[in-house]
Formats: structure tokens, C-alpha cells, sequence
């Protein structure tokens, strides 16, 4: 297969993209075709970098009325009521055990599809859309064990910077799923 440089590229949100395309070896970024390509919507969390792929994000909101549940887990903010839909939100920080902070003008709530579920996750700062070859990308490493393999589905290397991968499902329903299995 042949690659092909970039002169210049402009993302739209959702993975829609326009190139222009024409051989220039003077321009290192490669491309690649779609199936080769992870899309991320990254954010950051106590200033590491994490990211989610596109077609699980629906929306990104800044910060509504966050209504508290009694007897949750305390990783879950509460609901919000997005269009008639109430949608639990959950806090990243606390899910990955860092301190509180207190909600800034940076605060987003990404709200994720998971499944037919729609959740909200809590972060500190939406950064970018992000387009990371899949030979960029390394499982965990054995180095990481225990609950962080769960969490994480791969590191993604983009020039200067490392995004972590997150395995979304497992972050808001693994205690959910233990607990089911050792009801059985």
C-alpha cells in the first residue's frame, strides 16, 4: 500500500474530515486509510491526557445542574436532565481515585454511548480531536496491574505526547458487573 503525505488538513468534529492530498516529503504526518486510523476526542484529568473514541461521544456540555442521588457510589456526581433524558454523570477524578477539585470555566461533561446507555463523564478540560495510527497505539504494558488494566485499553503515541486509552464501559460498569457475578 502506498501512503500518501499531507499538505494540509482541516478535522470537523465526528470523525468528518476534508484532505488535500499530494506527494511532499517535506511534511511527516502520514495518512493512512480510515480502518488504520483510532479517532479520539481527548481531555485531561490532573494534567494527563486521556482520550475516548469519537463515536462513542454524543455531546460535550459544559457544566448544568448536577442533581445528587442518594446511596450511589461516591465516583457518581449525580443525574442530569439532558433533553428529557436524565443521564448519570460520573466523576473521572474520583473514578481514578485523584484528588477534588473544584469546577472551573474548563469543566466539560462528555456524554458517552455506551452499549444503549448514555453516561456523562466528568473532566477537567476537553482538549482536541485526535487521529492516532493504529500502529501507534500499545496495549497496556505488563508494568500495569490491577484496576488500571481494566481501565485502560491502550497508549496512544502522537509525536511528542501520550494519550491514555480508556476502556469506557469498564470504567462506569465494572463494579456493577462484580457485584452480579458475585450474586450468582
Amino acid at each position: 500500500m502506498e501512503l500518501n503525505r499531507v499538505t494540509r488538513k482541516r478535522e470537523v468534529f465526528k470523525g468528518k474530515e476534508e484532505l488535500e492530498i499530494e506527494k511532499n516529503d517535506n511534511i511527516d504526518e502520514e495518512v493512512y486509510s480510515d480502518e488504520e486510523i483510532l479517532q479520539l476526542v481527548s481531555f485531561t484529568i490532573d494534567d494527563v491526557e486521556y482520550g475516548v473514541d469519537i463515536l462513542t461521544v454524543h455531546e460535550i456540555l459544559r457544566i448544568p445542574d448536577i442533581t445528587r442521588l442518594p446511596n450511589t457510589p461516591d465516583f457518581i456526581k449525580g443525574v442530569i436532565n439532558l433533553r428529557g433524558n436524565v443521564i448519570p454523570v460520573v466523576d473521572a477524578r474520583k473514578r481514578f481515585g485523584f484528588p477534588e477539585t473544584g469546577v472551573t470555566d474548563l469543566t466539560r461533561i462528555i456524554v458517552l454511548q455506551t452499549e444503549d446507555k448514555k453516561i456523562g463523564l466528568l473532566v477537567d478540560n476537553v482538549y482536541q480531536v485526535v487521529r492516532i495510527p493504529r500502529v501507534n497505539v500499545d496495549t497496556p504494558s505488563e508494568l500495569i496491574e490491577g484496576v488500571s488494566e481494566e481501565f485502560i485499553s491502550g497508549i496512544g503515541r502522537l509525536k511528542d505526547r501520550l494519550i491514555v486509552i480508556l476502556n469506557i464501559a469498564n470504567i462506569i460498569f465494572l463494579e456493577e458487573e462484580m457485584k452480579r457475578m458475585d450474586a450468582r
